[in-house]
């Protein structure tokens, strides 16, 4: 079943941390959205393939904070 969940990302400061964001959760099959303005990122994933741990623990890997 796909998820659709909004994370609050505490840490992003520039378009390398979006770039950054996006591409890791690529790499473990998933897809986000990530706003600078309200640092968040909107993530769709098969939630079969992935669990929301993994795709929090894509995220802190690169530094940041999940909220």
């Amino acid at each position: 079943m796909v998820q659709k969940v909004t994370l609050q990302v505490i840490g992003m400061a520039c378009g390398n941390c979006v770039n950054s964001v996006e591409k890791a959760l690529k790499e473990i099959g998933a897809s986000g959205e990530v706003s600078l303005k309200s640092s968040s990122v909107t993530v769709v994933y098969d939630e079969n393939k992935l669990s929301l741990g993994s795709v929090k623990d894509a995220i802190e890997d690169l530094g940041y904070d999940i909220a």
